[in-house]
This record gives structure tokens, C-alpha cells and sequence, in this order.
């Protein structure tokens, strides 16, 4: 298909010339300027899932897809979207830009270098791990930064489990220490950048950053090493969200990459208010299940933001209810009804958990080639007995035209006031507390159990006065538990939080749960040994 003229889209909507940075034909950077004087018309649609399979289950494919959806039944429509990391396309899901189509295009530009957010993300944040270790170095022994209790590490928008755990500084009168690598969609400039309103806002919360403790126990911030103008420097362009457009012309802003099983999983607040000041609906996701994204989605981004959604869209599909109703993942093609029906336990929990939220819920079925009638018809007929509206979304084989019923159910749904978002607990509850509402109202648990070491680190975070931001949880994907072997909808069973981490300048508290790693790794055989680039500089195998 021939390249999109990104002037037009944004023409399309209301977007002046002078507001757009180009990046080639395809793809451009907004201005923040862009939204002075323009109102937040829109309705917000977020579109989470059920507990996933380990190659997911097309939510950004199905909202790209509804977005088309009210594209064509005549409605103004526009995307919020996450940018992919590299770490996955190069890993074990590949790209992350739709399918079939419903895709965001330039694909294979977006799945890499994109406009370069990325990078900037991590050289902000390597800046900082740079001019902490050469104030340890320049101030050995007398720094009031300890560096046993330095908590900042360094970043690679990349899957390397080597870099988990490194020794650094072990030079000549070098301070030697433990350190290690997280993945660049875990960092809390990611998180930041993506939860700033403006660029005063993003220096206040690169200010706030703890980068570690002193010999007292009291928290060093990174705004004591004077070189947030230097950050912001690095980071002024990517704080302006990109915009793209999908297969079907239906305008695209994807901006921010955190991930939803380590961090809040939410493209930027400033493209989803992008979003809503130029179309009557924005289409917006959460990273992984409701769970994990959309509970944060909910209890991060939206309570910082002010954000909230008119309606909640759920992606099920045949082969993750087979998957929960004990199929083998080598077997999820063939006709299994009874499994679906076992399955839907899964989808009822996340339909129980989105309806505290207090908004019209939907499910959207998104179709694979290998289902089957008779199990897309079990899914229906849960839904029509939960009283749940439901459609069949056949986006990647048909783009919009595969979910026209969607885009009309989500229109009636929608057509009333949007309520006044609640929060599963308040800003000043304690955290356990928090914990408790989040693991028993969400994930179905009977409780919360902190380990010894968790139950020290979170009190040296409370008397630095850092106990009273919302929650994070970091927990598998795979599972509603903390244990990716539980399946369906596990029972009788703790949230066992090992650890915790403070993320004071994106403004919450990381709770990290099970195994769960900051630096992911590589698959036996990485989706990277697929990729080609032919004679003509055309990219192949995302």
C-alpha cells in the first residue's frame, strides 16, 4: 500500500501544519501547542482482555480494529496507543502494531527506531546513572549517597538476562557495588514521561526521583545532582506524542511504552488528552489482562490524570478460554467447546472486575481463522445469560468492516454522561490496605502476605514519607495469582509481595510479586532470528 501523507490525517482532524515536526511522509510529532484552546470532546474507550496465551491476544489489533469499526459507521474516531519496545520484537511476541487489517502504519518503522522516544528514554536515564557513579567517585567517602543503597540502575530497550546483575566501578579507586539493568519499558523515566501533563511537570517529577538513601535513611533525590536541564534536554522532543494513522486512515497517536507486568502499562496521558480534544471517541488500551492494565490504567493513570473511560471494551478470544479450560497450547486449534466453556471462568472474573469501576462493559470476541462457530457461539451465549454485550470481532481478516457491530455497540453504550470514576481505595489508605483491595477486589485472593524483607524495605520507605502513593504491582501476566501456573480463575489463594521499589517521580509504589524481572529475557529461539532485510532495504518477519 503506498505510504500515508501524515499532513492529511492530521489536516483531517484539526491539526494546523505548524504544530507537526515531520519524520519522512508517515509519521510526525505533535506539538503540545496542539491542545491550547481545543476542549476534550471525546469519549474514552479502553480496551483491556482476558488472561492471556503467551503470544497475547490481539487487543491493540481489536482496537485498532474498533477504531476502523466507528470509522466506518460514520463516526470521528482516533487511537491512543503504546509504542512496541524492541525487546519483544526481538524476543518472543514479535512486533506490536496490530494485525492483518487492522495495523498502525509504518509498521516496521514503529516496531524499531520510530522517532526515537526510546532512545531518549534511555540516555535520560542512563545520564543519571553516569553522574550518580562519578559523584560516588569524585566524593569517596564523604558522599552522603551510600552506595550499598543506591537504587537507581541503568536501562536497554532490549531483552538481556545477562545484565540482570552486574558488578561496576572496579577500577583504581573506583567505589565498587552491585548493580544491574532493566528493560528501557520498566524505567521510571518511561513511566514519568508518559504520566507528565507538560514540560514543568516532567522536570518536577524528574526532580522528585529517589535515587537512593543516605547513611540516615533519608532519601536522595535526583534533583541534588543538578542535572535535570540536561534530562529535559534529552527528553523535550519525546515528551510531544507521534502521530501515525492506521491502514484504514483513522488517526494514531503512540506515545510511551511502559509494560503492564512491571510497570503501569499506559501510553502517555498526553496522547490520550490528544486523543479527546480531535475526535468524539478515543480508542485507548492497557497492557496485558484487566488485571494487570486495567486495573492500573484505572488506580495510576487515570487517578494522577483525571481521565476517564465512558466504557470498558474486553478482548476474548477461543484459544486463550481453551487455554484456561485446560488445552494444551499445542492443541488450541482444535474444536473443543466444553474447554471454552470451562474457560470463561477467566473472562467472568475480568468481567466482575472492570464492573466495580461503574461503566458499561463489553466483550469483543476477536476471531482467529482456526475457530470454530460453535465456540464462538459458547462465548455468546455467556454473555447474553451475564447479561455482557458481545460481538464477534473479525478485524484482522477484515479490518473495520469486522467490527461494525462493536463499533455500534460501544456508540450505545456511551451515549449517556460519563460517570465519576471510583477508586478501588484511597490516596491515604495504608498500603497494605491498598494491597489488600487490589489483590482481593481484582485478582479474587483472600489476602496479602509481605516477606520479612518486603516488610523492611517498605518501612524504610514509609518513615523517608514515600508510604503514601498509589500501587504498582508487578506480577506475572499469566495468571491471576502470582503463580503463571494457576490457570481459569484461581481460588483460595495470598498475593505474596517479596519486594518493594519506590518510583517517586512517576508517583507510585512498585510492589513486585512471584518471580517477576525487570530485565526480561530472550526465548530459546528469539523472534529476531525471523527478521530479513531484502536488496532493496524492505524489511521482512516482524
Amino acid at each position: 500500500m503506498p505510504a500515508a501523507n501524515i499532513s492529511s490525517t492530521a489536516a483531517e482532524i484539526g491539526i494546523d501544519p505548524r504544530y507537526l515536526v515531520h519524520f519522512g511522509t508517515d509519521k510526525a510529532k505533535v506539538s503540545l501547542d496542539a491542545l491550547i484552546g481545543r476542549p476534550q470532546r471525546g469519549k474514552l474507550i479502553l480496551v483491556s482482555a482476558i488472561t492471556p496465551t503467551p503470544a497475547g491476544e490481539g487487543k491493540t489489533t481489536v482496537s485498532i480494529g474498533l477504531a476502523q469499526g466507528l470509522r466506518k459507521i460514520g463516526a470521528s474516531a482516533a487511537l491512543a496507543l503504546r509504542q512496541p519496545s524492541m525487546g519483544p520484537v526481538f524476543g518472543r511476541k514479535g512486533g506490536a502494531t496490530g494485525g492483518g487489517l487492522s495495523r498502525v502504519e509504518p509498521s516496521n518503522s514503529i516496531n524499531l527506531h520510530f522517532t526515537g522516544d526510546f532512545h531518549a528514554i534511555t540516555s535520560a536515564h542512563n545520564l543519571l546513572s553516569s553522574v550518580i557513579d562519578n559523584h560516588l567517585f569524585t566524593n569517596n567517602g564523604t558522599s552522603l549517597l551510600r552506595p550499598e543503597r543506591v537504587l537507581w540502575k541503568r536501562v536497554l530497550d532490549m531483552n538481556d538476562r545477562a545484565l540482570r546483575h552486574i558488578s561496576i566501578s572496579r577500577g583504581k579507586n573506583e567505589v565498587a557495588r552491585t548493580s544491574g539493568f532493566d528493560i528501557t519499558a520498566a524505567s521510571e523515566v518511561m513511566a514519568i514521561l508518559c504520566l507528565s501533563e507538560s514540560l514543568a511537570d516532567l522536570r518536577a517529577r524528574l526532580n522528585r526521583i529517589v535515587v537512593g538513601f543516605d547513611e540516615n535513611g533519608k532519601p536522595v533525590f535526583a534533583k541534588q545532582f543538578r542535572v535535570t536541564g540536561a534530562l529535559l534536554a534529552l527528553l523535550k522532543d519525546a515528551l510531544q506524542p507521534n502521530l501515525v494513522r492506521s491502514m484504514e486512515g483513522v488517526p494514531a497517536f503512540l506515545h510511551g511504552g511502559p509494560f503492564a507486568n512491571i510497570a503501569h502499562g499506559c501510553n502517555s496521558v498526553l496522547a490520550t488528552r490528544m486523543a479527546l480534544a480531535h475526535a468524539d471517541y478515543a480508542v485507548t488500551e492497557a497492557g496485558f489482562a484487566f488485571d494487570l492494565g486495567g486495573e492500573k490504567f484505572m488506580g495510576i493513570k487515570c487517578r494522577q490524570s483525571g481521565l476517564a473511560p465512558a466504557a470498558i471494551v474486553i478482548v476474548a478470544t477461543v484459544r486463550a478460554l481453551k487455554m484456561h479450560g485446560g488445552v494444551a497450547l499445542s492443541d488450541l486449534t482444535k474444536d473443543d467447546v466444553p474447554a471454552v466453556e470451562r474457560g470463561l471462568e477467566n473472562l467472568a472474573a475480568h468481567l466482575d472486575s472492570a464492573r466495580q469501576f461503574q461503566r458499561p462493559v463489553l466483550v469483543a470476541v476477536n476471531r482467529f481463522n482456526s475457530d470454530h462457530d460453535d465456540e464462538i457461539e459458547a462465548v455468546h451465549r455467556f454473555c447474553k445469560t451475564a447479561g455482557v454485550p458481545c460481538a464477534t470481532a473479525d478485524v484482522f481478516g477484515r479490518g473495520g468492516d469486522g467490527a461494525i457491530d462493536l463499533a455500534h455497540m460501544v456508540v450505545s453504550a456511551v451515549a449517556g454522561e460519563t460517570p465519576a470514576l471510583p477508586q478501588l481505595y484511597a490516596d491515604a489508605d495504608p498500603v497494605e490496605k491498598k494491597l489488600h483491595a487490589i489483590a482481593t477486589r481484582i485478582y479474587g485472593a483472600r489476602g496479602v502476605v509481605l516477606t520479612d524483607h518486603a516488610k523492611a524495605h517498605l518501612a524504610s520507605f514509609e518513615s523517608a514519607g514515600l508510604g503514601h502513593l498509589p500501587i504498582c504491582m508487578a506480577k506475572t501476566q499469566n495468571s491471576l495469582s502470582n503463580d503463571p501456573a494457576k490457570l481459569g480463575r484461581p481460588r483460595d489463594f495470598d498475593i505474596t509481595v517479596r519486594d518493594f521499589e519506590i518510583a517517586n517521580g512517576a508517583g507510585f509504589l512498585v510492589a513486585l510479586t512471584g518471580q517477576m524481572l525487570r530485565m526480561p529475557a530472550l526465548p530459546k529461539v528469539p523472534a529476531a532470528e525471523r527478521i530479513e532485510v531484502d536488496e532493496a532495504g524492505n524489511i521482512s518477519g516482524i
